[in-house]
C-alpha cells in the first residue's frame, strides 16, 4: 500500500471529522477510506483513532502522528510546487521596489538585458527611498540597502557596501583635510536625510567607535545631490561606495580618515515567502545575484 496514500486518507478523516466525509473530499468509498485507515493502524501496530457511531477522535498516538503526517505531506507538497514552477517559463507582471539613486545607477542599465532573456515578463519598477510594505503594496520584490532585522519576510543578499566620509580635492586644498572625525566641526557638512543616525556619524577608528556631532549647512533626501555638492567642492559627505566609487577611483572625490571606519551594510533582494515562489521572481532574483556577484569587490 502507498504509505502517501494512506497517509492522506487518515489527514482526511481526521480534518473532516469522519470516513463518510473524508471519503466525499477524496472521491473514494467509505470502505476504502476504511481500509486504507486500519491497514496503515495494522501495519503500525498502534490505534490511531478513536471511532464511534457519530464521530472519529485522535488517540494520544494518533495526536503524534497527525501532526508528523502533516507535516510530510505538506513538505512533498512544497516540493512538487517547486520543481514545477522551475519547469514553467517566467511570465507575468512583475513589480519591484528599489532606492532611487541605486534603482537609476545600477538597476535601470540591467532591465533590457532581463527582458532579453524572460521576454514575457513585464516590469513595473517603482523607485523610493522609504520601507515599502511588500505584502501591503503589492510588491513582488523589493531592494533593500541596509543592516537587515529579522523580519517574516525572505532576503538574499546581492552584495555589500560602505558608507565613505569624503571630498574634492579642490575643496580640501581650501579648507584642510581633517585627521580625526572631531575636526568635522570645522568643516562645511551636506547631510543626509535618511541616514539612520542623522546628522550624528558614527565610525570606529584604532582606538574604538568614535561618534561625532555634525552640523551641516544643507540637508537632502538624495544621495545624488549630495554627491553633486561634493563634486561642486561644497564639503564633506558621507556616501555609500556604490554611489561614489567611481569619483574615488577617479580622483574626483578622495576619502577622507581611511582608519575610521564607518556603517557597513548589505544589498539584499527581498520577498514576502520562499514557499510556492513563482517562476517570475526566482529568475529575477538568480539573475541580480549572477550579476552582482562580480560588483562586490568593486564596491
Amino acid at each position: 500500500m502507498d504509505r502517501f496514500l494512506e497517509m492522506q486518507t487518515f489527514n482526511a478523516v481526521v480534518e473532516a471529522g469522519s470516513f463518510v466525509a473524508a471519503a466525499d473530499a477524496l472521491k473514494l468509498s467509505k470502505a476504502a477510506v476504511s481500509r486504507h485507515v486500519v491497514e496503515m493502524e495494522e501495519r503500525l501496530g498502534i490505534r490511531l483513532l478513536h471511532r464511534t457511531t457519530r464521530r472519529v477522535s485522535l488517540t494520544a498516538e494518533g495526536q503524534v502522528f497527525y501532526a508528523r503526517s502533516k507535516e510530510l505531506l505538506a513538505n512533498l507538497a512544497d516540493a512538487e510546487a517547486e520543481i514545477t514552477s522551475r519547469s514553467e517559463a517566467a511570465s507575468g507582471l512583475l513589480r519591484i521596489n528599489a532606492p532611487f539613486t541605486f534603482g537609476i545607477l545600477h538597476l535601470a542599465p540591467l532591465w533590457g538585458l532581463f527582458k532579453a532573456r524572460h521576454p514575457r515578463v513585464t516590469l513595473e519598477v517603482t523607485l523610493a527611498d522609504r520601507v515599502v510594505d511588500l505584502v501591503e503594496e503589492g510588491f513582488d520584490v523589493a531592494i533593500r540597502i541596509a543592516a537587515l532585522e529579522s523580519s517574516s519576510l525572505v532576503s538574499r543578499r546581492l552584495a555589500s557596501a560602505r558608507m565613505v566620509l569624503c571630498a574634492s580635492p579642490e575643496y580640501l586644498a581650501r579648507r584642510g583635510t581633517p585627521s580625526h572625525p572631531d575636526e568635522l566641526a570645522g568643516h562645511d557638512v551636506i547631510g543626509y536625510t535618511y541616514l539612520s543616525t542623522r546628522d550624528e556619524w558614527h565610525f570606529v577608528g584604532p582606538d574604538g567607535p568614535v561618534s561625532v556631532r555634525t552640523n551641516p549647512w544643507m540637508h537632502t533626501n538624495n544621495g545624488e545631490t549630495c554627491r553633486a555638492a561634493a563634486l561642486a567642492h561644497q564639503g564633506v559627505v558621507l556616501q555609500p561606495t556604490f554611489l561614489v566609487g567611481s569619483d574615488l577611483a577617479a580622483g574626483t572625490l578622495v576619502e577622507l580618515m581611511p582608519d575610521y571606519k564607518s556603517i557597513e551594510f548589505g544589498i539584499y533582494a527581498v520577498y514576502p515567502t520562499r514557499k510556492h515562489l513563482s517562476p517570475k521572481v526566482r529568475v529575477l532574483i538568480d539573475f541580480l545575484a549572477e550579476h552582482f556577484a562580480s560588483r562586490d569587490p568593486v564596491w
